[in-house]
This record gives C-alpha cells, sequence and structure tokens, in this order.
C-alpha cells in the first residue's frame, strides 16, 4: 500500500528535495505539494494524506499553528533550517524534525519511522476488527448477512420471525427469539419481554416498566422485571 505524502513549503528548492528523495522510494507517493499552508488546509478538508512533510516558517500561516489548526492530524515531519523550534513541535507531537540540508540518509531515518508507526497502526486497526463479534444471518432465501454483535439494539419477535434492529438497519429473519438469545452473550444482551431481546449497552433510560432505547419505548414483561432490574440497574447510584 502506497504512504501518500503532501509537501508544504514557501521554498520550491527545498519541495525539489523531498520530492526528489521520496521519488527513489517505491512506496511512497507524492499527493500534492504547496507553497503556503492555506492551501494545504484547503487540500485537507476534502483529501487524506498519511503523512505531510512541512515547513515552519512560511507567509500568513506559520507551520506550527497549521498543525494547531488540524482537528485530526496524520503523521507529521518538520523541515525547517532552523532547530529552535523541535521542543515546541514535539509537544504537538510531530514524529519527527529535520534541519535543512537534508541529508538523503537522515531523510531515510525519518521515512523508516513512518512505515513503523503506521505499521503500528495498521496492526491495532486489524486486531480491533477481529475483536469484534458478528454473526451471520439469512435475510432471504440466498443471501447470509452479517451482523456485528456491537450494532445491534433490538431484537424483536414477529412469531416465526425476528426483526433486528441495528445501528446501520433492520433485518427480518426466520427464527424464534429464544434460539436468537441463546447465541447472543448474555453479559452484553437480556431478554426484557416475550417479544424483546435489547443490548444492555444501547439502553438510554429506565423508567418504571420500561427501557428507552434510540427514543423508543419498551415494556418490560412481569415476569422478567426483577431479573432485569437486578442486571441492568447493578451499578445505579
Amino acid at each position: 500500500m502506497k504512504v501518500k505524502c503532501l509537501i508544504i513549503d514557501d521554498e520550491p528548492l527545498a519541495i525539489n528535495v523531498i520530492k526528489n528523495y521520496l521519488e527513489q522510494i517505491e512506496h511512497f507517493e507524492i499527493v500534492n505539494s504547496f507553497s503556503n499552508a492555506i492551501d494545504g488546509l484547503n487540500f485537507l478538508k476534502k483529501n487524506t494524506v498519511d503523512v505531510i512533510f512541512l515547513d515552519i516558517n512560511m507567509p500568513v500561516l506559520d507551520g506550527i499553528n497549521f498543525i494547531k489548526s488540524l482537528v485530526k492530524p496524520p503523521l507529521l515531519i518538520i523541515t525547517s533550517a532552523y532547530d529552535e523550534f523541535a521542543i515546541e513541535t514535539y509537544e504537538l507531537d510531530v514524529l519527527d524534525y529535520l534541519v535543512k540540508p537534508i541529508e538523503f540518509p537522515r531523510f531515510m531515518k525519518a521515512l523508516n519511522k513512518v512505515d513503523k508507526k503506521l505499521d503500528t497502526v495498521n496492526k491495532a486497526s486489524l486486531e480491533n476488527i477481529k475483536e469484534r463479534l458478528f454473526i451471520f444471518v439469512k435475510i432471504d432465501k440466498k443471501k447470509m448477512k452479517k451482523i456485528f454483535l456491537d450494532e445491534i439494539l433490538v431484537i424483536e419477535s414477529l412469531k416465526d420471525y425476528l426483526k433486528i434492529n441495528t445501528l446501520s438497519g433492520r433485518y427480518i429473519v426466520h427464527s424464534t427469539l429464544t434460539n436468537f438469545t441463546n447465541l447472543l452473550p448474555s453479559r452484553d444482551f437480556i431478554r426484557i419481554h416475550r417479544s424483546y431481546t435489547i443490548a444492555i449497552d444501547k439502553i438510554d433510560a429506565v423508567e418504571g416498566n420500561s427501557i428507552e432505547i434510540e427514543g423508543l419505548r419498551y415494556v418490560i414483561g412481569r415476569s422478567y422485571i426483577e431479573n432485569v432490574k437486578q442486571k441492568i440497574l447493578k451499578s445505579s447510584i
């Protein structure tokens, strides 16, 4: 996968040096370059990058205030002719600080940091995906739909069918509420009525004999109310 790079520097020569270095590394891709931070900000409103090579001393908007203006900054590598801003920029979580003129070996060291950081982030994302529990349900004669358990809100019984309400949609499946509820982790789901099983972490409020989820109220059945309140109100104050 290509590492998308953006260069922001008011010195054309500095931009050319960085471009030349990056073009020698196959998996790094230059998506754009700008001579001022304002154009860089406008570009980032509609585009995403993995790393920005950023100068500090620039007209109108300097590099430090540019970083502070970013809501979710990508990886940042400072490329400056001055080392006096190093401490301040490191407090802004920059990945590396390169002092001009930048030698290729030192530049490669910065790129290695980029690779290592992105590899760590990607591995963490994959682990999170692996840890998300899911279930496949048949929503028509041929199609099996994957539903992540952490997206389920309410499962409603419709006689021989169920309506599964999730954060991303609603699905009708052929099953009984008892059988489907038994497939779910009991620490996360609880049956509150002969017609409803709900996700405990999606409960917004409990009032009397009803539960509120996403603005809708669901009645707690008389035979379920003691168990429900013991389980979902055990940490109440």
